[in-house]
Formats: structure tokens, sequence, C-alpha cells
């Protein structure tokens, strides 16, 4: 038997073994388009890199995965550095990624276009959820480095420009991996301060230097937050996501500071204007009144009072007059309308109890020729049956007992 046959999985090993030892295929740097893409649960990517003419499978493990900040699409031009080899189980080979990035731009930019478009198309930019600085703030908050140029810049430009604000610091990590989580911890605590405006920043430079200012957790925490948000990111070339959302943008720390708070020069300045104004408005005022005192203080009135009253006294008696002959006029005049109407009055009433009287009369007449008393009186009675009048003999029968009435009295009496 011939002893040069071996299995495949030895054929496998060897090459996985040749391709591993060989220092060209231990760092590719390799471009070309992905399709085929897929993220596991378990957070490795998996995908395939491909040209005009093939194609290689790539594998992207979790511990590499987890840094990429852009989301990788297929037909997305890449470039991508890792190792070749071979999976021994299918027995074919493939890159082993360790970094990508879209051919062209870097992952950073990426991540932050994507970034900036989603929260874009959710309105986390619009004017109109803009709150305005206040004027002359009382308590500021800042959010920076404890150390260095950054807030020093902030905390000297505060104090020339506006020394009667408090400010309050809350240091902060603003550089590496922990940094957007220490910002947005310390943008909670800022809550229970009672802020006029805060002001998250730091100074210059590179875009990793920066990017925990890009990072999603805390656009959001600068958009929720109820006090205004001045971003002081860097230098003015400098744009981050936290400039977009927030509620005004600083070219710089100092720049915030400046944003911030007002000039007391110019506060000084304007309240000396003011109180200029004020002394000459007062003035003028109080010439106005002068002059118009002088006035009244020479007036023929205010010189001869008496004079007033004796004009005011003779229209009175006029009056008075005119009043006491109006009321004698009118008393006359209504004298002799009432004893006209009294006149009539009384013929009208005598008037009424004569013909009143006359009708009784003609009334009681014929009331006393109808009256039952007088027929009794001329020798007829009247009989009853249980208070009733018997006018029919029909009407009555042995044994009942009946009462008739006569003049002189009544009589009660027994069928027979």
């Amino acid at each position: 038997m011939n002893n040069n046959y071996i299995t495949v999985t030895q054929l496998t090993k060897y090459i996985k073994y040749k391709i591993d030892n060989d220092q060209n295929l231990n760092k590719i740097y390799l471009k070309g388009e992905v399709s085929n893409f897929k993220a596991h649960t378990r957070g490795h990517f998996y995908f395939t890199i491909k040209d005009e003419n093939t194609r290689i499978n790539a594998v992207m493990f979790s511990t590499y995965a987890k840094d990429v900040k852009f989301d990788i699409q297929d037909g997305m031009k890449v470039l991508v550095t890792g190792k070749v080899s071979v999976y021994e189980a299918t027995g074919g080979y493939q890159i082993y990624v360790d970094s990508i990035t879209e051919d062209g731009l870097g992952n950073l930019y990426i991540a932050f276009e994507q970034l900036k478009k989603k929260l874009e198309q959710e309105g986390l930019f619009k004017e109109e959820h803009k709150k305005p600085i206040p004027k002359i703030p009382n308590r500021i908050g800042i959010i920076t480095a404890p150390t260095g140029a950054a807030i020093k810049d902030i905390l000297s430009t505060l104090k020339r420009r506006w020394p009667l604000c408090e400010t309050i610091l809350f240091p902060s990590l603003v550089q590496g991996a922990e940094a957007a989580t220490d910002i947005v911890r310390n943008i909670e605590l800022s809550k229970n301060y009672d802020l006029d405006v805060l002001i998250v920043g730091r100074g210059g430079g590179s875009i990793e230097d920066l990017w925990c200012f890009n990072e999603e957790i805390v656009a959001r925490a600068i958009y929720d937050l109820e006090v205004p948000v001045i971003s002081a990111v860097g230098h003015e070339i400098d744009f981050t996501i936290s400039d977009f959302v927030a509620d005004l943008r600083a070219p710089t720390p100092t720049g915030a500071a400046e944003m911030a708070v007002p000039d007391i020069r110019d506060i000084t300045k304007l309240l000396n204007q003011i109180e200029i104004r004020s002394i000459n408005g007062i003035t003028n005022i109080l010439n106005i009144r002068k002059e118009k005192l002088k006035k009244l203080s020479e007036s023929f009135i205010l010189k001869n009072p008496i004079s007033m009253y004796q004009i005011k006294e003779e229209k009175f008696d006029n009056l008075f007059e005119r009043l006491i002959n109006s009321y004698k006029s009118l008393i006359s005049n209504n004298k002799n309308k009432i004893e006209l109407i009294d006149n009539k009055l009384i013929n009208s009433i005598n008037n009424k109890y004569n013909s009143d009287k006359n009708n009784f009369v003609k009334l009681l007449s014929k009331l006393e020729v109808l009256n039952p008393l007088l027929t009794i009186k001329r020798g007829y009675s009247i009989v009853r049956k249980d208070n009733k009048v018997i006018t029919s003999k029909n009407d009555l029968k042995k044994k009942d007992k009946v009462e008739i009435e006569l003049t002189d009295g009544k009589v009660d009496l027994e069928v027979l």
C-alpha cells in the first residue's frame, strides 16, 4: 500500500499551517465591495468581499466589530485589514478582519454623517426646539475637564465679563471610551442645581479626541434638558453632533463664555446712558411743571379768588329767583286745575249715587213682590218633607212626617 496518501484533515491542516506562517498573509490590506452582510446576535460580522472577478469570505469577530462606528451595508465599497487563514471545517480560506472603513472615508466620519442624518430626520436640530439663552444669567453650569485650557478660558472670560454670575463646574471626562457616559451623567446631575444655562465642551483635538461629543447618548441628553445648552467643542472649524442639537453653538470655549453672559462694561455704559436720559427727562418734566405753576400763580383767579365766588353767587341768585317764580306759577296753575277736577269729581259722585239709589229702590220693589213671606201672610202656607218643599199630593203617603210653615210659626204633622 502506498503510504503517501493523507487525509483531507491532514491536507487542510497543512495548508492552514502554510498560510498562517506566511508573513505576507498575516497583515493584508484589502479593498472591495461588501455583499451578503450579516450581523450575528453574538456581535460577529459575516460578509463577502468581492471585485469584478472573484470574492473572498470575511469574518469580523465582536472584539473588533464593537469598534465599528458606521452601518455596514451590501454594495458598500470598503477598505479592510486583517489576516488570511483557513476555516478547517470547510477547507476554505477567508480573511479575518480587524478593521474596516468605507473606501475614501474614515470610520468616524461615516458614523458622524449617519448619526447626523438620523437625528436630523427626527427633528432634533430644528430651530423651533432651540431654547433662548437668558440675557443676564445668575447661575451657569460648566461640563468639561477640571484641568486644561478650556475651563481656564471659560472661567476667566466669565469673571471678566460678568463677575456677578455664579459658576458651577461639573468635572467630566471629555475624551476616551467612558467620556460619553460621564458627560451624560453630569448633564443629569446638573438638573439639581437650578441653572440658567449650561456650557458643555472642551478644547480642540482630533476627531477621535472629540468623538464623545458625537455620541448619540450625549446628543439626546442635551436635547432633553430643559435648561438651554451652549455647545463649545474644539475650535471654530470643528463641528460635532452636540453643536447641532444644542440651543447655541459656540466656536470655542471662550466664545461660549462670551455668549453666555453680557459684558459688564456694556451694561455699565448702558446704565450710565439710562441715568443721563432719566435725569434729562426728569429735568424737562420739572421745568415744564415749574412753568405751568408760574402761570397759574400769576393768573387773575388766584390773585382775586373772591371774584370767582362773586360771579358764581350772582348766577346762583338769578337761578334761585327763577326757580321761585317757576314754583309759584306752577302752584297757581295747578290749583285752578285741581279745583276744576274736584268739582267734576263731586258731580260725578253725586250723579252716580242718585242713579244707584234709584236702581236699588226698583230692585227692592221687585224683591218685595217675589217675597214668599208676603204670600204666607195672605193665608198660604209652605209644606216641607225632609226639608224639601212639597208641591203635589203625589209626593206624600200615609205616615209621612211633614212640616207646615205658617205666618206665625211652624207645625209638624203626620199624613193619615
